[in-house]
């Protein structure tokens, strides 16, 4: 079992600059803690993501870290040029010395599409042909290709990443269907799904894997996605999480509401996920927050419930202070990880 943090970069209240400093000193505090890894999300146009370019902030949390492994949760591979990003995803390999995970996605908001012209109806198409040009381009030195979005010719490739044949790959997954493509790619997921619909995906997923004749020591990670959040008391957990909530959902919430649509009506199998308060978060099942025992009680059946091998914690969300982040990743290394060790 291993322990991750997911991270929207969403409106905190401070002012930008103020704001991207206090995650890069949470990502300090992640490092020593333990964290497996940070993933950061990308959104565009909306308070819900300030790290548009996941690139950017991952390029000072290498400099900032030691250990933790560190990428996107994903990047929208729509909105780039394949061969610029594929640039860009080097880099960042060598800078964090090989920490890099790879996360890929097409993006499910039309909103954020829209605004860099990318139609809805192809974006499916313009994933696909980026992934595998990034794919093609980490092998070979000169990349040609022929598609329908994108098309190459004898491009020279001069930088290729540290891990061989490329960075780990993540991908968010919602149905189990996704996981025979992720088994067939040796790809490590997250899911926001909830009880039997997690357990279902890492079934599935296992399953997948065996059908393959893939050694079962090399199943990539399982996750699951949770807000988290630890303090002294569960009075004390739970007054932060509901302020901080609050200010999350409104981010979540704002780009469709100024689009004059809305997300629980365009996405209710999401926005279900994420209702409008805190008490009904952890109702559902998609969050905790509480003492070191409370958490620890939750994570334990949280566990067993959807048999994942990763945990990927929101520790920080809303106006959550770094003061207060800090204190709930520490007790939540001190309390909850030790008592995973030993499986």
């Amino acid at each position: 079992m291993k322990f991750g943090a997911f991270d929207h970069v969403d409106a905190s209240g401070l002012p930008l600059g103020e704001h991207l400093e206090a995650r890069l000193r949470l990502a300090e505090v992640y490092d020593r803690c333990g964290i497996h890894g940070y993933h950061v999300a990308e959104h565009h146009g909306t308070p819900l993501g300030y790290a548009p370019s996941p690139s950017v902030l991952l390029s000072a949390v290498a400099q900032r870290t030691r250990r933790m492994r560190i990428g996107p949760l994903v990047y929208m591979l729509p909105m780039y040029h394949p061969l610029r990003l594929l640039e860009e995803i080097c880099m960042l390999d060598h800078m964090s010395n090989g920490r890099l995970m790879l996360g890929v996605g097409r993006g499910v908001s039309p909103h954020e599409l829209k605004l860099f012209g990318v139609d809805l109806s192809k974006a499916q198409e313009m994933y696909v042909e980026a992934f595998e040009i990034l794919m093609k381009g980490f092998r070979e030195d000169r990349l040609t290709y022929q598609g329908r979005h994108y098309q190459f010719d004898q491009v020279p490739i001069t930088l290729k990443p540290l891990q061989q044949p490329h960075p780990e790959l993540w991908y968010g997954v919602l149905s189990p269907d996704t996981t025979a493509w992720a088994a067939a790619n040796d790809v490590n997921i997250v899911t926001l799904a909830l009880d039997e619909g997690a357990r279902h995906i890492a079934e599935r997923y296992r399953a997948e894997w065996a059908k393959l004749g893939k050694p079962i020591e090399r199943l990539p990670l399982i996750g699951v996605s949770r807000h988290v959040v630890v303090a002294d008391t569960d009075a004390e957990a739970k007054a932060l999480a509901r302020r901080a909530y609050a200010k999350w959902v409104d981010s979540f919430d704002r780009l469709w509401r100024d689009s004059g649509t809305s997300v629980r009506i365009a996405f209710p199998p999401i926005a279900a996920l994420y209702p409008e308060t805190w008490d009904e978060v952890e109702a559902v099942g998609n969050g905790i927050a509480g003492s070191p025992e409370t958490v620890l009680r939750f994570v334990l059946a949280e566990a067993e419930r959807t048999t994942m091998s990763y945990l990927v914690s929101w520790f920080a969300f809303g106006d959550l202070t770094v003061e207060q982040v800090t204190h709930s990743v520490e007790l939540f290394s001190q309390h909850v990880m030790p008592a995973f060790q030993l499986h």
